[in-house]
Order: C-alpha cells, then structure tokens, then sequence
C-alpha cells in the first residue's frame, strides 16, 4: 500500500506538552504507512529533536507579532495581518502534495483551515485543550466549536474530557498522548523510598498549574513533617514572570525546604527523586501528562480533580490510580498527601497497581496506529482501507478508541 501523505502543521517549535507528544508519535510512527513532514511556524529546540528522530521538518515563519498572539486574542487570526501567512502556507500545502493535514496547536487549527481549504484538502483537528469559557474567551469558544462540527473533517482529542467541550461532531478519535519505552520505569516494588522524603510539583510556572496552591499546602505539611522536602520542578515562560516572583516570595516563608530545580528537558530524572508527585491545577486540565508520567515511574500521585485528570486517576475498570482533590482545595491537598506519607505500605501498592495500569492504557505505539488509521482511513485513491463502521465510545479504559457518531 502507498503510504500516505501527512504534514502536520503546528504553530511553535517550543517544547511544551502537545509537542513532546508529537515527537513521541513521530518517532512511533510506521514509514512505511505514513510518509510524514512536519511543518513549523517558528524555528526552535523542537526542529532539532524532530529530525533526530528522523522526521522530515520544515519551518514556515510566522509573522511574530500574530505567533505571540495569545489564546484570548487568537480569534483574531483571521485577520488581514495573518493573511499573508495563509497564502504561503498554502502555496507550501500544494508543494508538499499532501493527502491530510494535520494541525495539532489552536493557532495551526485556524490558520490550518483555511490554508488546506484554499488548496482541497482533508483537514484534521488535534485538540490538546478544553474548547471552554474557562479556557478561551466565549466568542474563541463558539468559533472553534462552529468550525469543528462543520469545517473540519475530523477531530481527534487528547481525553473524554476535551471531547465533551466540543460534541457533537460527525466524527472524533480519542487517541491518549501515549508515553515511550523510555519513559516508563521498573516495577516500582524495587524503587528505593527517597530520603529525606520529597513532594514535587512538576510543570511549567504558570497560574494554570496551581504553584501557590502547592506552597500553600507545602506550608501546612511542613509543621506536620519536620524533614520534609518540597521541590519545583520547572520554569515560567516570558509572560508568567510575575507570577514566578510571586511563587519565589511565598516560597521564602519556608526558608531552605524548597527547591526550584528551573527547566528541565526530560522529568523523569526529577520523578524519580520524588516520594509523592502533586498535580495541583486550579482549573481542568485537557488530559494530564505529568500524572501519566509519574505513575509510569511508580510515584504516588495526588491530583485535582476535572478534566482529563479523572479519567486517569479514576480509569472505569479499575481501582483509583492517585487520589483526587477539590481544586483550589489547599488543606484537602495537604491532607491527601499527609495519608500517602503516614501510609507507606498502602500507597507503594496502589503506585503498583497505577503503573501497571498506565503502562496497559497509554502505550505511545496506541497513539501512533490510532492516528495512522485516522490518515489512512481519510487519504484517497486506491490501496486504502475502507472508512470505519460508525460506532460509538468503548467503555472500557483502551487507551485509543476511534468513534464516529452520527450528528
């Protein structure tokens, strides 16, 4: 069968979560089902990483004063400064002769569209965020809404959770950002217990992450745990900066118990000097990588509850994976991370049970063939598998589950 002709199209060449999982599926991906090229709007560390894992990349620039355009301004991209950039794209979309484009980013979603629709070709939505108020401005909301129900020709999503903030659609694939080999750990019943003891948060400094609510219950469990460490793992971007000197300040009142690590490229070497990992986002959150990764290294998990978090900790045939708290919710994030230390026995096995679990629902090679079938199934010309039968979302935990339901 002739592979088929994807270019995924995706506005920054930063390596935030959405991208860390392109690259994990590229490098998962069948060359000889898929011949891929990945096409940036910006030049950065991605592009290097990309064709180390032998993906084909080129980099489009986009006019920077609309890249910086943020989530609340993004339904301005249609305008006549992103004009130009539509025309090129395009004029690269008929070059590259691709049968799908692929846009994973809001910003490549938009401009995607319109560029692939100029030159006749099928277009796929991967979301990787909450299409809700709570996210993105209500006029953003109702325009992406609009356009995934009745521009695109399919949308794949990156949890349930994501997939409920845009139903209906006529088609949507669920396929879970998949983790590598690499990043799964070893049984968790040989890891050494990490002394002193050590609670982490992990991810970029940002308000969405929950910083403060986690130096907030950092400072409860202090009093409680007179050797207790507490670690920040990650940076802020440009425009977080003042909330990265906020979570410095309020880090002072616990004078050297806290430790700001900075970026890090890989976590996994920081998961793995954690006794407990705690995800403390005040809002939902689309799917949850970090708790996928931790519990892959056999770290007890406390979370907020919303979003694609809960269908992690809280998979349909199994026992909880982590325990869940109320957003926002600082004393119950204490209280919960105070039972998993003052339980030792009880939370290494459900770190067990949650490793085993994430590394049955979350394999990388799931991710790739979901969206392998996708391209396949949407690609004309002859050599190619039929559509799929309409059907609707399995019940169980499968890691990607393609469905198709009528409108």
């Amino acid at each position: 069968m002739t592979p088929v002709r994807v270019v995924v199209l995706d506005h920054t060449a930063q390596t935030g979560g959405a991208e860390l999982a392109l690259l994990r599926t590229v490098a998962a991906l069948d060359p000889s089902r898929v011949d891929l090229t990945v096409l940036l709007f910006a030049e950065g560390p991605l592009v290097g990483r990309l064709r180390a894992v032998g993906a084909r990349v080129e980099v489009l620039a986009l006019d920077p004063r609309v890249a910086a355009t943020g989530r609340h301004a993004v339904g301005r991209l249609g305008s006549l400064r992103a004009a130009p950039f539509v025309f090129r794209l395009a004029r690269a979309l008929r070059r590259l002769r691709p049968d799908v484009v692929h846009c994973t980013s809001l910003k490549a979603d938009l401009i995607g569209l319109v560029a692939a629709r100029l030159v006749r070709r099928r277009v796929v939505w991967h979301l990787h965020d909450r299409i809700a108020a709570d996210y993105l401005p209500r006029p953003v909301v109702a325009l992406v809404r609009w356009l995934a129900r009745h521009a695109v020709t399919e949308v794949v999503v990156n949890s349930r959770a994501t997939a409920s903030t845009v139903l209906p659609l006529p088609r949507w694939t669920l396929a879970y950002p998949g983790l590598a080999p690499e990043q799964v750990g070893p049984d968790p019943i040989h890891r050494p217990t990490p002394t002193p003891p050590v609670v982490g948060i992990v991810g970029r400094i940002s308000p969405t992450k929950g910083q403060r609510e986690f130096l907030a219950a950092a400072a409860l469990l202090a009093d409680r745990f007179p050797d207790l460490r507490f670690r920040v793992i990650g940076d802020a971007l440009f425009a977080e900066a003042d909330y990265a000197e906020q979570v410095r300040a309020q880090a002072a009142g616990l004078a050297d118990r806290v430790e700001f690590t900075g970026w890090v490229a890989d976590p996994v070497a920081e998961l793995d000097r954690l006794t407990v990992m705690v995800h403390a986002s005040p809002t939902p959150e689309p799917f949850g990588q970090v708790v996928v990764e931790a519990m892959a290294r056999g770290v007890p998990v406390v979370a907020t509850a919303g979003g694609g978090v809960d269908e992690i900790v809280l998979p349909r045939d199994a026992e909880p994976r982590g325990a869940l708290v109320r957003p926002g919710d600082v004393a119950g994030l204490a209280a919960a991370v105070e039972a998993l230390l003052r339980d030792p026995e009880t939370t290494a096995a459900r770190a067990r049970q949650a490793w085993f679990g994430v590394r049955r629902d979350y394999p990388i090679t799931a991710t790739a063939e979901a969206l392998t079938a996708v391209w396949c199934r949407l690609a004309p010309g002859p050599g190619r598998p039929a559509s799929a039968a309409p059907g609707r979302p399995s019940s169980g935990p499968r890691p990607v589950t393609r469905v198709s339901a009528a409108r």
